[in-house]
């Protein structure tokens, strides 16, 4: 079988099933619903609507803060449909016939990769979109500026999407590397959620240590997209002055991916499948 007929096959996997957009729903949902609540609090306090009392925001660059709210806080959904992607195939044991079409087990692992690539595209766009569409109302609500009119705005929107699909890369290592899929999932929620934000907060207050974390795969995706939430709010161990150059975020975050899959690759893919 050519690379083709097993892309085509794994596209039809992927796309006839419920969890890519079940995730997706659920991401339009949490992104939208973040950036409409921070998009009218960051609104407010920059042109000082919240009053005497409130905090007070500039207003340059705040249109990129918002719109990056999507990898700020949704990288996780790109993250668990790459390794959803090959979990599900071990759980539900549907790689013995996959294999047993295509015994080229690279060649079934690349068009993985292939649609895994699609589909972060596809998520990119409708979190890029989740989060633009009512940040860039509160702006424009506001008399803010939405900038859409510089180029830098949509060189931002490329490089989110550009980090969903590297985040799909590394969930499709993570779920080649760990084939038990609760085992997959629950790790993927505890160092995203829990040991790296914490990691980065202590960085903070540890000398050194955010020569360290501004490498960690979160930090990175900030890093390549240009803007995050988190730099903006000025969290510890997060500043602007620590984090690493765009293009070397997502160097650091292809890394990620590339050293996951081949390790997977190595120590897992091509063990015998019951």
């Amino acid at each position: 079988m050519s690379l083709a007929n097993a892309t085509r096959s794994e596209a039809t996997k992927q796309f006839t099933t419920s969890i890519w957009w079940i995730l997706a729903i659920v991401l339009i949902a949490y992104v939208g619903f973040t950036a409409t609540v921070l998009g009218f609090v960051f609104s407010a306090a920059a042109t000082g609507a919240l009053g005497d009392g409130g905090p007070s925001l500039p207003a340059d660059g705040l249109s990129a803060t918002l719109y990056s709210a999507a990898t700020a806080v949704g990288y996780v959904f790109p993250l668990l449909i790459g390794t959803l992607m090959v979990t599900t195939e071990f759980r539900h044991k549907t790689l013995t016939p996959t294999f047993l079409a295509t015994p080229k087990r690279g060649l079934v692992l690349s068009a993985k990769i292939v649609v895994g690539i699609a589909l972060g595209v596809v998520l990119g766009l409708i979190g890029v979109a989740s989060s633009v569409i009512p940040s860039a109302a509160f702006l424009a609500g506001y008399g803010l500026d939405t900038d859409f009119g510089s180029s830098e705005t949509w060189a931002l929107f490329g490089r989110m999407i550009l980090a969903f699909v590297l985040w799909v890369l590394v969930g499709i290592g993570v779920g080649v590397l760990v084939r038990n899929q609760v085992g997959a999932i629950v790790g993927v929620l505890v160092f995203t959620q829990f040991l790296e934000p914490v990691g980065r907060a202590a960085a903070g207050f540890v000398e050194g240590l955010g020569d360290v974390t501004r490498f960690l795969p979160g930090a990175a995706s900030d890093a390549l997209v240009g803007a995050s939430l988190f730099t903006t709010a000025g969290a510890p161990g997060m500043s602007t002055d620590e984090s690493l150059a765009w293009w070397v975020g997502g160097v650091v975050l292809l890394g990620y991916a590339l050293v996951l899959l081949l390790l997977g690759h190595l120590l897992s893919w091509r063990r015998d499948v019951t």
